[in-house]
């Protein structure tokens, strides 16, 4: 099923990763016209990575970010 929307997901950090050059070229692709709403991305949070195990979860996407973000751009309750 086509959603006309897109949501990238990636541990790494949002500037410079795989997730935003995604977005770029789509945005810059004649693809861009078929979306229905703005490109969404889930990464990891823009902070140094913790050494400690316990704080590493804290700074990665969890699977509720991604199913909530989902949600969010699909509007669904």
């Amino acid at each position: 099923m086509k959603t006309h929307h897109l949501v990238t997901v990636e541990q790494g950090w949002p500037q410079c990763g795989i997730g935003a050059e995604i977005c770029a070229r789509v945005i810059e692709s004649p693809a861009f016209d078929y979306l229905d709403a703005p490109v969404v991305r889930v990464t990891g949070a823009d902070v140094p990575m913790p050494y400690t195990k316990s704080l590493e979860p804290l700074t990665i996407p969890q699977a509720q970010d991604i199913v909530l973000t989902v949600k969010k751009v699909l509007h669904v309750q």
